[in-house]
């Protein structure tokens, strides 16, 4: 009886019905879209049967921290703390690299070394198993990988594969494959070299050139652990006997424990921007969820004096508050469960564009067994926080009042249904503002001048190595016989956003850690760097190749040095002469201030210069590449296979990945919480209006013009609305103050945001009020009152 009295109501009311569900599930698909986003970002690794027990060890300097130790620390952890199980070495290649058979060739952009305590505890299993202790090391493929290379089924390892450029290709075996996937996992692999030793015999604690994984027994106390590995570090530094230099960097390091968990978005040496992006989503996601409940509280409560005939009649017939509220609940539930039903196609249909803009896999169907719990849990949570109140305001009509006519009892909840109102715009207010500020700040970042000028530089993917300027000298003639060449060099990185390496240095008695770029001839000219004083790197000058040094501002402020042209700076025990100063720029982007660096031509401590970069006419792009293409065999003979290239503005651009991400949820949600909004106001202003039909009808009897009737009724709401920005202007200036904070180059706090938001909603309000308000005065006033 209950339920085709439900299936009734709700057939009746169609368009409130409709605006309920719609709204709703609308929100659900959005909801539900971050909740899988959020699970499967915060669940790198989770699979893993000791995921809890895993840290990183790392170095916390003075002056930032790095999750770089030396080789021979996993074996001093391994031989004196019983209570950690497992300590392995793993090393990335840091290059791409060509990887060919017979039959197929890929390019390896991410080769891992990895020891056999580390494959241990990341669940890393090749097909024959792991090394023996005397294996040395053994190379190992993903399984989609191997069959690029070996496409037929009789092709099994182990196989041979040339690893390289041809001309100078090394014959290496491909002794299995691995079917783990590593898109879900904080180590991601596409060549793996997998043994018990990845050191080779490097055992100076004055390399930092290994990452330290350690897995620790159940009950260990974590943070005891770390002191007793920070004392062994210092000690075992001491009794290496390491360099003066590298002793006093360790006597002022900390070592410190991240766990597995943090890895991903919140790691200790590196940026939590991937962890903020996570969060303001989930963030979004619930208040866009509370937006959708409000205005479904607020339009169930709204008709309410629809039902209250039929509670006072059942009331009087026997029935308890207690089968009301249920009954109510029970049609709300109905709802709730069409709206999920809804929903989840939805989200089915936005999903692909969700993956795209994030790069992500989900699915809605596919590996989610958390979802299978969340989503009953979530239907009953919206059930509740959506009907609880409406239930009970919908049970309590008194018979007596209510058989009468007398239907005041429901306007005690005005109140209510105002603040929900304001509530709702105030949650699109913090949207439409947010996204302005968003994107004023994305404006700002590819607006403003970096310091350099990445726009017409080409930057080689091929694998060279160039440890001496001579050695690089008959590249760059080739080169730049090119018409269209303006400038060509080499470096060991490239402003694309990646970390320069880090190393003391000392200025007149006064060491500090700067990071160093081991540069060559044109690097300067090839990226447009301004030289503030001195001069840049020349033929001309052969010490240039030796000792000469050049520093950015930033290095110049850290050691305080005035007038630093000529002096001398000590670095990787080789004493430089600083010939020139040039300008900062923004290698890393704006979320991070630019770092003190040295640039030499000559580093013995540094990586080899394998990235080279060509400055080319904008008119003669196209020539450029395609000479380049054709004649590369011939220019680069280290390496003339393939040849492979990227824009560096492109590179430079993905810096701005997060931001563009975050602009385009806001959109959405703006869009999404203005439209449930403006639904809510739609019901709300329809009831407001038909409820006050006879109040407006008597104003026009006694001589109120139409004009008159639509100011009144829009007066109410948007008094409604101004609440709202008010309300919403304060929390959305901490919020976006503290987005702003994260960010090393930053706009100031714009006002016009604010401005816009409030005059969007009072505009929409004025509208949607005004049409319905439109109905009402335009039915004759005899009509309404001829029962009066």
């Amino acid at each position: 009886m209950n339920l085709k009295i439900a299936l009734r109501n709700l057939w009746k009311n169609k368009v409130y019905t409709a605006i309920n569900i719609g709204g709703l599930s609308i929100a659900l698909a959005a909801f539900i879209i971050v909740v899988l986003y959020v699970n499967y970002e915060t669940s790198y690794d989770k699979n893993l049967p000791n995921y809890d027990r895993i840290y990183l060890v790392g170095r916390s300097m003075p002056d930032f921290k790095t999750d770089y130790t030396p080789a021979p620390l996993a074996k001093a952890i391994r031989q004196n703390f019983p209570e950690v199980e497992l300590a392995g070495l793993t090393k990335n290649m840091g290059f791409e690299m060509p990887v060919s058979s017979d039959h197929g060739k890929i390019f390896s952009s991410n080769a891992l070394q990895v020891e056999s305590e580390v494959a241990k505890m990341f669940d890393i299993d090749p097909r024959d198993g792991l090394p023996a202790n005397d294996a040395g090391l053994k190379a190992y493929l993903p399984r989609p990988l191997y069959k690029q290379l070996f496409p037929k089924e009789s092709m099994k390892p182990p196989q041979m594969v040339a690893l390289g450029p041809s001309n100078g290709a090394q014959a290496e075996k491909v002794s299995g494959t691995i079917d783990r996937d590593d898109e879900h996992s904080n180590l991601k692999f596409d060549l793996l070299a997998l043994g018990n030793d990845i050191s080779f015999g490097d055992q100076d604690y004055g390399a930092n050139n290994f990452k330290t994984f350690i897995q620790v027994k159940k009950g260990t106390d974590v943070k005891a652990l770390q002191e007793k590995i920070d004392r062994l570090y210092k000690k075992e530094v001491v009794k290496a006997g390491v360099s003066p230099t590298d002793r006093r960097i360790a006597g002022r390091s900390v070592i410190f424990l991240d766990p597995l968990k943090n890895l991903h978005l919140r790691p200790a040496a590196g940026s939590d921007a991937n962890y903020k992006v996570v969060m303001a989503l989930f963030g979004l996601g619930i208040l866009v969820m509370v937006i959708a409940c409000i205005n479904f509280t607020n339009l169930t409560i709204a008709q309410a004096t629809k039902r209250a005939k039929e509670v006072g009649v059942k009331k009087v017939l026997g029935a308890y508050r207690f089968n009301l509220t249920f009954q109510f609940l029970a049609e709300i539930f109905m709802q709730c469960v069409l709206a999920l039903i809804m929903g989840l196609i939805v989200a089915e249909i936005l999903l692909p564009v969700f993956n795209n803009l994030f790069s992500t896999p989900l699915s809605l169907w596919r590996s989610n067994t958390t979802l299978y719990w969340q989503l009953p849990l979530l239907l009953l949570l919206i059930t509740i926080i959506s009907g609880i109140y409406p239930a009970l305001v919908l049970s309590g009509f008194k018979p007596a009042a209510v058989l009468k006519g007398n239907l005041q009892t429901s306007y005690k909840t005005l109140w209510l249904r105002n603040a929900l109102l304001a509530g709702q715009f105030g949650i699109a207010i913090i949207f439409i503002t947010g996204l302005f500020i968003v994107n004023s700040q994305l404006k700002y970042m590819r607006t403003e001048d970096t310091g350099f000028k990445p726009e017409q530089v080409i930057s080689i993917k091929n694998m060279v190595l160039y440890s001496q300027p001579w050695s690089f000298r008959d590249v760059r003639e080739k080169i730049s016989k090119i018409p269209g060449v303006n400038y060509v060099t080499v470096a060991s990185d490239i402003p694309d956003g990646s970390k320069a390496g880090t190393m003391n240095y000392k200025i007149d008695g006064k060491e500090a850690s700067s990071d160093f770029l081991y540069v060559d001839f044109d690097y300067f000219e090839t990226l447009g760097i301004r030289l503030k004083e001195g001069r840049l790197f020349s033929w001309k000058f052969n010490a240039d190749t030796a000792n000469s040094a050049i520093l950015n501002e930033s290095a110049v402020a850290r050691y305080g040095v005035k007038d630093p042209v000529g002096k001398t700076i000590r670095g990787c025990d080789i004493d430089y002469k600083i010939v020139g100063v040039v300008k900062d720029f923004k290698s890393q982007g704006f979320q991070t201030a630019v770092e003190p660096t040295v640039y030499t031509i000559k580093n013995p401590c540094g990586n080899f210069k394998t990235k080279i970069m060509i400055n080319v006419d904008e008119q003669r792009m196209a020539l450029v590449l395609t000479t380049l293409k054709s004649q590369w065999s011939s220019i680069n003979k280290l390496d003339g296979d393939d040849f492979r290239y990227d824009f560096l503005d492109e590179l430079y651009g993905r810096l701005f990945k997060k931001q563009e991400q975050l602009q385009a949820v806001f959109f959405f949600a703006a869009v999404l919480t203005i439209f449930i909004a403006v639904l809510g106001l739609f019901a709300f202003s329809a009831f407001t209006t038909n409820s006050r039909i006879k109040e407006i009808s008597i104003r026009k009897v006694l001589g109120a013009t139409d004009f008159q009737v639509l100011k009144l009724l829009n007066t109410y709401f948007i008094w409604i609305i101004l609440v709202a920005n008010l309300v919403a202007w304060p929390l959305t200036y901490m919020l976006a103050k503290k987005w702003l904070q994260t960010f090393a180059y930053r706009i100031e706090m714009p006002i016009l945001p604010f401005l816009v938001a409030a005059v969007v909603t009072s505009v929409l309000t004025i509208i949607i009020v005004s049409i319905q308000a439109q109905k009402a005065v335009r039915r004759n006033p005899a009509e309404v009152l001829k029962y009066e």
